[in-house]
């Protein structure tokens, strides 16, 4: 397990500043939409027969729902801080195909995409998103796309990917199989499970304000008939509050409040918390067990199955 950023060559890594949005493929659109503008409360900014763009806040989208097949993870977009010919030129001379497109969505007219490896996932990478229309305050809807969890066949390759294209950092590990990193202050911004037989989505997390919102939010999926699969819980790593529920295509969904952050990175450990184990808390290989899943007790071995 490598656990410092990557090589490319003379080339510096791409400036990732965040997670921006997630491409999903159902066979019904109209019931993604729905489940994400009457249960977890997005925005429907626009719409045709075959594709949705929702959002939880100012950018003009944080998921994609597309007409086909179920694939709740076929691409992902990455907003980058930087000058989008600059990135394609350091990308290109790290070896890697890049294609520039004007075309992928109406609120990002320039954007680069990349595949990741091993898996073949196009991720997006864009400079900025023009604006949702949001102009208020709701006490259901999550705060921002938080997440993505997926499964891959080997952790090297994308960590050294993640790190040493695109600037990542480590954050954590659980054993040698469930790696977490980080793209700014947040804990983690993607995470991956090795799997020999399982591929595609683990889970996408949505941020919400704190346990108040949390709750809430729970309330709400219970009267609408969503009841939890795993949780109320706290991870280790991370140490984020969770619950677990599937959405309609029966892909899970984490609501989650309280993870981790870096306010100073010369310092390099997250800011100290009274749950934590450590002080100071700094980014480390996990044991395999309970604790590490759930401090509270319980988990749900379904989650954990790679």
């Amino acid at each position: 397990m490598t656990n410092s950023p990557a090589g490319m060559g003379s080339s510096t890594p791409v400036n990732v500043s965040k997670l921006g949005y997630v491409g999903f493929e159902t066979p019904d659109v109209d019931r993604m939409v729905d489940y994400y503008t009457k249960i977890l409360d997005f925005k429907l900014v626009e719409r045709s027969e075959t594709q949705a763009f929702l959002t939880t806040n100012f950018d003009h989208h944080s998921i994609v729902i597309e007409k086909g097949d179920v694939n709740p993870r076929s691409f992902v977009g990455y907003e980058i801080w930087e000058d989008i010919s600059d990135a394609q030129r350091r990308l290109k001379e790290a070896g890697y195909d890049v294609e520039r497109r004007t075309d992928i969505a109406p609120s990002t007219p320039d954007v680069l995409i990349v595949e990741e490896p091993s898996t073949g996932i196009p991720l997006h990478l864009y400079d900025a998103q023009s604006g949702s229309g949001i102009d208020g305050y709701t006490p259901i809807r999550p705060t921002k796309l938080g997440h993505v969890a997926a499964f891959v066949p080997d952790l090297k390759p994308l960590q050294d990917f993640y790190q040493g294209l695109l600037g990542f950092k480590w954050a954590d590990t659980i054993g040698d199989f469930f790696v977490f990193l980080r793209c700014n202050s947040d804990h983690h911004a993607a995470n991956f499970m090795a799997s020999k037989v399982k591929r595609s989505l683990h889970h996408i997390a949505y941020e919400m304000r704190d346990v108040n919102h949390l709750q809430t939010m729970i309330d709400h999926l219970a009267k609408n008939g969503y009841q939890l699969d795993w949780g109320p819980g706290r991870h280790g790593p991370g140490h984020n509050l969770f619950t677990y529920h599937k959405d309609p295509d029966g892909n899970n969904i984490e609501l989650f409040t309280q993870l981790d952050v870096i306010h100073d990175e010369s310092k390099g450990y997250w800011e100290p918390r009274p749950w934590h184990n450590d002080f100071p808390q700094y980014p480390k290989t996990w044991e395999v067990d309970v604790m590490t899943i759930n401090s509270w007790g319980p988990i749900n071995p379904a989650l954990m199955e790679h």
